[in-house]
Order: structure tokens, then C-alpha cells, then sequence
């Protein structure tokens, strides 16, 4: 029988994560499941705390808390297989804002249906990407993707927000950065043979498919195909930023003269003039990057989701 870690971010959903508990363990007591619980009291504690378990013997690693969270535990479990510490399965209970990772990869927003897929322990691989450069020149791995520019800037206006919860946070962050925050750097892209310069308003490198708690970045992207997909927005006029708005919502972007999408392995962002805001998995990569490096390393972890089937 697996052995489970929890590990409980009790400032996720606007701090109400930690209420969460007594649920978590109420339904894993009552399936007689073998598991303890850990709540993070820092930065990068949720990472320390996946790759102890790791070592401890836990065979399933479990985020209960948003996507940084997630980020961090996905790290800390990345961390013990490169150093030989072992492997685990990585499970998801959705308690943040955004829960874009956990929607990617099949998990549902609901607790109690996420923690009946936890039980369930339906498994299949899923691709880590591994972004490098701004403060992580060592690199930062991400399970959803990595957003550059425009993306990352509304991401930074939506945590500074504190009365607004979920996506009605990072649209109003939308709007607001439209008017007040964001000049297009002109930005050299590189993948697949292909070399163009261009003033770039927003480069999603996406393993998962959604950002901002509903932006639908990359529509038909999959976790566990090996490619990253790519949705580059090249620099616009405000009023076709709106315009572009619910293109994003819906999922509908490409096609559009301003929009360029793709699908690579590997891709280098590097600024020509002006700077690159960006982040991974919504946790700050750089606020003022000039180059920046993503590979996709496939089916690095299992991830416990709602259905067993491969999504490719």
C-alpha cells in the first residue's frame, strides 16, 4: 500500500488552505491510508520538504495548496531523482487561486473529488519542463509552463491584489496592465532551426494548456507528449490587446495575424532591447531576465490524476 506525504501550503487560497486539513485527514483515515501530513512555513520549504520525503521512504508526494506550491514540491521530487535520492508519485489536492496545474493534468477542482482521485491512484508519466536563466541560472523545473512578458507582468499585478481571489484577480491584473505597466520588448526567438527577431508582447511556453486561473493558452497542449506548445503574441495596439482578451479566454488565439503558435522541444528567449518579466508556473523566474532557456525532459514523474488514460 502506498505510503503518502501531504505537504500543505496553509497560505494557499488567500490562507484558507490550512481548514482544509482536518478533511485531508478524515478521508485518507477512513480508506485506511498510510500518511502524514506537513504544513510549509517558507519560501521553498514545500521543495525541501518533497525531496526529504523522498528519502524517507514516501511513495507518493502530495501538493495540497495552488500552482507555487505544486512548483515547489514538483522541484523538490525533481531534485531527489537527479541526485539519486530515489523517486515518487506526485499527487495534487487543488486549495490556490489558480489551480492551473492541477487542471492540466486532469485533477479536479473540487477537494473531495480530488482527494477520491488520490485514493483511486490512476497514474500516467508526465513531462517536466526545465526553464534556465534570470534567478535560476542552475534552472527551475515547471509542470504547467512559463509565461514571458505581458503574461508575467499581470501575474505579478494579481498577487499584489488582496481584496480579489482567482481569475477575477488576474483579469482585472489583465486590464490594469494594459494601461499602466507593459512597453513589448523586442525579443530573438529561437527553436526547431528557426531564428526571428520581433517586438514580443507575451511568449507562453506551455506544457499544460491554461494560465491565469482561465486563460486558455494552449488549448490542445498535453502533458505527456513531449513537446512544449507555443503561443507567441507579437506586439499590438491597446485596443487589440482587449480584443485579444477573450480570444484567450475562450482559446480561440490562433489563427489571428498577431498570433504565432508552435510546438518544440527547446526554445531560448533572449531580449535584443528592453527586458524579460517572466515566470514559471506563476513563481517568479526574473523581473528583468535578458535570456532565458526551456527544454521539455519527458515522462520525468508519475502524477496521480482522474483518469488512467495517456492524454497523448
Amino acid at each position: 500500500m502506498p505510503k503518502y506525504k501531504i505537504i500543505v501550503n496553509p497560505t494557499s487560497g488567500r490562507g484558507t488552505a490550512e481548514s482544509a486539513v482536518p478533511s485531508i485527514e478524515q478521508t485518507l483515515s477512513a480508506h485506511n491510508l498510510e500518511f502524514s501530513i506537513a504544513l510549509t512555513e517558507r519560501p521553498w520549504h514545500a521543495a525541501e520538504l518533497a525531496e526529504q520525503a523522498v528519502a524517507d521512504g514516501y511513495d507518493v508526494v502530495v501538493s495540497a495548496g495552488g500552482d507555487g506550491t505544486a512548483n515547489e514540491v514538483l522541484n523538490g521530487l525533481m531534485r531527489a531523482k537527479e541526485s539519486g535520492i530515489g523517486t515518487a508519485a506526485m499527487g495534487v489536492l487543488s486549495i490556490g487561486r489558480g489551480n492551473d496545474f492541477a487542471f492540466g493534468i486532469d485533477v479536479p477542482p473540487d477537494l473531495t473529488e480530488g482527494l477520491q482521485a488520490l485514493i483511486a491512484d490512476q497514474r500516467r508519466p508526465l513531462d517536466v519542463g526545465r526553464a534556465t536563466g534570470g534567478q535560476y541560472p542552475e534552472g527551475r523545473y515547471f509542470g504547467n509552463g512559463v509565461g514571458i512578458g505581458f503574461d508575467a507582468v499581470v501575474g505579478f499585478v494579481a498577487l499584489e491584489m488582496t481584496r480579489l481571489h482567482g481569475f477575477i484577480s488576474y483579469l482585472v491584473a489583465a486590464l490594469k496592465t494594459v494601461f499602466l505597466y507593459f512597453k513589448a520588448p523586442l525579443v530573438l526567438l529561437e527553436y526547431d532551426d528557426q531564428s526571428f527577431t520581433m517586438p514580443t508582447l507575451m511568449v507562453s511556453v506551455m506544457n499544460g494548456r491554461r494560465m491565469g486561473g482561465g486563460f486558455m493558452m494552449a488549448p490542445d497542449a498535453k502533458t505527456d507528449d513531449g513537446l512544449f506548445d507555443l503561443c507567441i503574441a507579437e506586439e499590438v495596439s491597446r485596443p487589440r490587446i482587449f480584443a485579444l482578451i477573450p480570444r484567450f479566454m475562450a482559446g480561440t488565439q490562433a489563427g489571428h495575424p498577431a498570433i504565432r503558435t508552435g510546438r518544440t522541444q527547446r526554445i531560448t528567449v533572449t531580449a535584443v532591447e528592453g527586458v524579460l518579466p517572466a515566470h514559471a508556473d506563476g513563481e517568479t523566474l526574473c523581473t528583468e531576465g535578458q535570456q532565458l532557456v526551456m527544454e521539455i525532459l519527458p515522462g520525468q514523474i508519475d502524477i496521480i490524476c482522474s483518469g488512467s488514460e495517456p492524454s497523448s
